[in-house]
């Protein structure tokens, strides 16, 4: 079974915007997580580095999401192959 490929072209851009938007809710979510966090013992040491990972996470997902949009975009505008 094959996909209708401006469906899947759809689905792709779809999909960019889920993990760009998750990226941008990670980003505010951050500062309100890693208070509590810090509170727990065993994780209070490593706190730098959980927070690092955490804005990784959403560098990447906001990274992803965006080559995704621009991937799509950019197909839409380019002339068809000869």
């Amino acid at each position: 079974m094959t996909m209708d490929p401006e469906l899947r072209s759809r689905l792709q851009l779809v999909w960019g915007v889920i993990l760009a938007l998750t990226g941008v809710g990670l980003l505010f979510r951050i500062p309100q997580v890693m208070p509590r966090i810090r509170e727990i013992e065993s994780f209070a040491a490593a706190s730098p580095f959980i927070t690092f990972c955490f804005y990784f996470m959403a560098a990447v997902l906001i990274g992803g999401g965006v080559r995704k949009i621009y991937a799509h975009f950019r197909r839409r505008t380019a002339p068809p192959p000869r």
